[in-house]
């Protein structure tokens, strides 16, 4: 049993009115039914740097279904450890159950054949013991990096600190929990989060991290592949991702995880990641406009450019359409949007198109795309306003051209004798008519 250290409400800079009222809804409802309810990890880390927390994650020893039971509004996700997700409209607050190191016979019995025949055939991999429910100390011991393994108490208004996780964030430091050589084999992906929290926090990694890093790097390999494609994601949306990706290269984790991003980083891929970056940092969360296809496009074009001559529909370079990270699935539907919007660059630079062509671009599936990747990386900030201030008043106005009426054929010689030769046999009847009258 380990001591935490516990900071009283007069001792830490964490506010109630820093926390989102969802978030606080759902923690006193909890201890309403007599459980142990805390903010946990990021949220609490962020608070006491005085940043906006992305999530506000809750921990608790309540199971998952009696969440369920409390909350009507709750759903159960997950099938190797239960989570409840409550919701709020579009808002999902996340809310786990205190997690404890399992025993190794739980361990293997958890495992499927495949899990356990993959971890046979390379001699060893991911540990898989956190299927059980724990205790608070429990729960933070199993968590990565010491400043991530915070409690905020809402009883009591306390910060938790089991691990030493204050006097880390005070000296700006990533440090492992346990034994790094041991916690990055258990989960490679462990290696890529300590070099993105030491860039978007401006900490220094442990010297005890970074030779494990450079030990094991190569066990990046074993991470699961969709979920090393959105790691990469999430770093291009943090507003520090050229700082991450050089030191990621550095570290000799880039090379194991898009070896053709490695090989060709140069000028042009820091700049772009650069011009990214100053693009995020203008806004206080994620904007919209950055789609996966921006952040691929950011990312791998100034190493690999995109073929961009028309395709049709059953035309296929390569299994991901052309764009290459090493084994990482690349969506197809992602490398096509950036094919679409990279061919709109040179239309929406051109100032000489007509009103109907103008038109026709608005309306292009790709067109909002196009214009995010023209802020960021086309340099024409007066291309950008003009587009913008058509978008926003609609199409462009065409000048309506009047139809000319037809204009009446010129009659024959024949044609003007007949008619001459009508107009006097009309007179001279009509004469006769008169008379007779």
């Amino acid at each position: 049993m380990v001591e935490p250290l516990v900071v009283g409400r007069a001792d830490h800079t964490i506010s109630r009115r820093q926390i989102d009222p969802d978030a606080l809804k759902v923690l006193y409802r909890l201890r309403r039914f007599d459980h142990v309810a805390y903010l946990v990890g990021g949220g609490v880390r962020d608070l006491l740097l005085d940043r906006h927390p992305k999530d506000f994650d809750i921990g608790t020893s309540a199971h998952p279904y009696e969440v369920k039971r409390i909350f009507r509004n709750c759903w159960i996700i997950g099938r190797r450890f239960r989570l409840a997700h409550v919701k709020f409209g579009t808002k999902t607050i996340e809310v786990a159950t205190f997690r404890c190191l399992a025993p190794e016979p739980e361990a293997a019995a958890d495992e499927t054949a495949e899990q356990a025949a993959s971890g046979a055939a390379r001699g060893r991999g991911p540990i898989r013991r956190d299927n059980t429910f724990g205790t608070p100390e429990e729960d933070a011991f199993r968590r990565d990096f010491t400043i991530n393994a915070l409690f905020y108490d809402i009883a009591t208004l306390a910060v938790i600190d089991y691990v030493g996780g204050l006097a880390d964030l005070r000296d700006g430091v990533i440090r492992a929990i346990g034994d790094p050589n041991e916690r990055f084999v258990e989960d490679p992906v462990r290696m890529v989060r300590a070099a993105s929290f030491a860039a978007r926090l401006g900490f220094r990694l442990d010297p005890a991290v970074r030779r494990a890093i450079a030990r094991h790097n190569g066990e990046i390999a074993n991470a699961s592949p969709a979920r090393m494609t959105e790691e990469l994601y999430k770093i291009l949306r943090s507003g520090v991702a050229a700082h991450t990706y050089r030191s990621l290269l550095e570290l000799g984790l880039l090379s194991w995880i898009a070896p053709e991003i490695a090989r060709g980083a140069s000028r042009a891929l820091w700049k772009s990641l650069e011009a990214l970056d100053a693009y995020r940092r203008r806004f206080k969360s994620v904007p919209g406009g950055l789609t996966n296809a921006v952040l691929l496009g950011s990312l791998a074009t100034p190493v690999q450019p995109l073929d961009l001559t028309p395709r049709r529909r059953d035309d296929a370079d390569t299994a991901n359409g052309g764009i290459a990270l090493g084994r990482l699935p690349v969506a197809r539907r992602d490398v096509e949007r950036l094919r679409q919007l990279l061919v709109l660059q040179p239309r929406l630079v051109d100032s000489a198109l007509t009103p109907r062509a103008q038109r026709a671009l608005l309306h292009r599936g790709a067109f909002d795309d196009a214009m995010t990747w023209l802020e960021i990386h086309g340099g024409d900030a007066d291309a950008h306003s003009r587009w913008r201030r058509l978008a926003a008043g609609g199409a462009p106005a065409t000048r309506r051209r009047r139809r000319r009426r037809p204009r009446r054929r010129a009659r024959s010689a024949a044609q003007q004798r007949l008619g001459d030769l009508d107009e006097r046999h009309d007179d001279a009847g009509g004469g006769q008519d008169d008379q007779h009258e």
